[in-house]
């Protein structure tokens, strides 16, 4: 948030990384941060997990309890107080959940649409882009269905006037890197998902390729780096933040982070100290939509699952 600003209305910001680095985990320490702490309503759009799975993993994270002690009710009286007082700040919470596999951009607009309309959510979460179904004039090319859906994506995230984060997928190039680091040209099945965010950046965790340790000998266990590859309005960098493996949440670093900051425009880069503050509030601006029937010839119906 400090090199960002937060996320702005009418931005589409692309998350991405290999499998197992945690984009799921991610997006819903976001997710519930916004929502519990804020009260900003959130729309999460899952086509890879189910939404009993997406909750229980909210559930571990909230309690800090093991999702297998969950399962199989596996706790002691203390635990089960605490699951019992931290599943009801998740269920107050403006959350709403739509598991749709393979959901097509199109009902995906109508739905936004609706949530937008009945709720006033405040952001959008997909997971994942590659999953999704883009229009009939576009079957045959992958390439050009991956095109077709991010430009969607953008536009669907300036008519409501919210941000869009899209999880999207690496092609394995970075594998073959020896320091397995992402970039830009590893977004995978299109170069038109770069050109359409506004922000792109990545989840690096070099503890899962065998670093325990950085140049300067610090430990890497543990760490997650956050990588902020393009940002059209404003600067990038590298944020790291505290993976739990146990819980699947992302939680602040202790201490501050170094950072070396750059421009879009390649200037030189200034080193600037944060303390990493995932979802701090912001003012948000008005984000009302009109009442009229934004839903006419969808074909889809009134009644979401959600």
């Amino acid at each position: 948030d400090r090199i960002t600003n937060g996320w702005q209305p009418a931005n589409l910001v692309i998350l991405a990384a290999r499998p197992a680095m945690g984009k799921t985990a991610f997006v819903l320490s976001m997710a519930r941060n916004m929502a519990v702490e804020h009260n900003k309503g959130v729309a999460i759009f899952s086509l890879e997990m189910s939404s009993i799975e997406l909750v229980n993993r909210l559930i571990s994270s909230e309690a800090e309890l093991a999702s297998n002690k969950i399962r199989t009710g596996q706790l002691n009286e203390d635990e089960w107080q605490k699951l019992e007082y931290r599943a009801r700040r998740l269920e107050e919470a403006p959350i709403f959940i739509d598991d749709t596999p393979a959901i097509s951009i199109f009902e995906l607009r109508a739905k936004c649409r609706r949530l937008k309309r009945q709720h006033d959510i405040d952001i959008v979460v997909i997971d994942y882009l590659q999953l999704m179904t883009g229009p009939p004039e576009s079957k045959g090319n992958r390439e050009q269905e991956v095109s077709s859906i991010s430009r969607a994506l953008k536009g669907i995230a300036k008519e409501l006037d919210i941000p869009i984060i899209c999880l999207s997928q690496l092609n394995r190039s970075v594998e073959a890197r020896p320091d397995k680091r992402p970039q830009l040209s590893d977004l995978r099945e299109s170069g038109a998902i770069e050109q359409d965010a506004d922000i792109v950046s990545f989840i690096h965790r070099p503890e899962y390729y065998g670093f325990t340790e950085d140049e300067n000998q610090m430990s890497l266990r543990g760490i997650a780096e956050i990588i902020l590859a393009k940002h059209r309005a404003g600067s990038i960098g590298d944020v790291r933040l505290r993976f739990v493996a146990e819980f699947t949440k992302f939680v602040e670093l202790e201490e501050t982070f170094v950072s070396a900051l750059t421009t879009d425009d390649n200037s030189e880069p200034v080193i600037q100290t944060f303390g990493s503050k995932m979802n701090e509030d912001k003012d948000s601006a008005d984000k009302s939509v009109s009442n009229d029937d934004l839903l006419s010839n969808t074909g889809f119906s009134e009644e979401v699952p959600f």
